[in-house]
């Protein structure tokens, strides 16, 4: 699959915030705006979010009004990624990538 150098950026974005923090998962998303954000899952023993729903919090709480596209990198196989925080921000139809951990699409879900 043949992503736009944008998209790209999201997930390279996403697989060095993973490999940085060594969590399973990183994800990335790009605002209307052009900016990005970029996030790691968080478990602790008083809150579990993961990484495209950490993502978006941030993006929100930064102004943004809507999404592009976002990237979810993980080491699990055939993990279910939740779109529902990208959908309630930026409604249906903004594409995640899923990609492996060496940055290989898995598939591309639309919110």
């Amino acid at each position: 699959m043949t992503l736009s150098p944008e998209d790209e950026k999201l997930v390279t974005l996403a697989r060095a915030s993973r490999a940085r923090t060594h969590s399973p998962r990183g994800a990335a998303v790009r605002d209307l705006d052009g900016r990005t954000y970029v996030a790691t899952s968080v478990t602790l023993p008083s809150l579990d979010i993961s990484a495209l729903d950490l993502a978006v919090a941030m993006a929100m709480s930064s102004g943004a009004t809507g999404l592009e596209a976002g990237a979810v990198v993980t080491t699990r196989d055939g993990t279910i990624v939740d779109l529902s925080t990208v959908r309630e921000m930026a409604g249906r139809d903004v594409p995640v990538y899923l990609a492996n951990d060496d940055g290989t699409i898995v598939s591309v879900r639309a919110s």
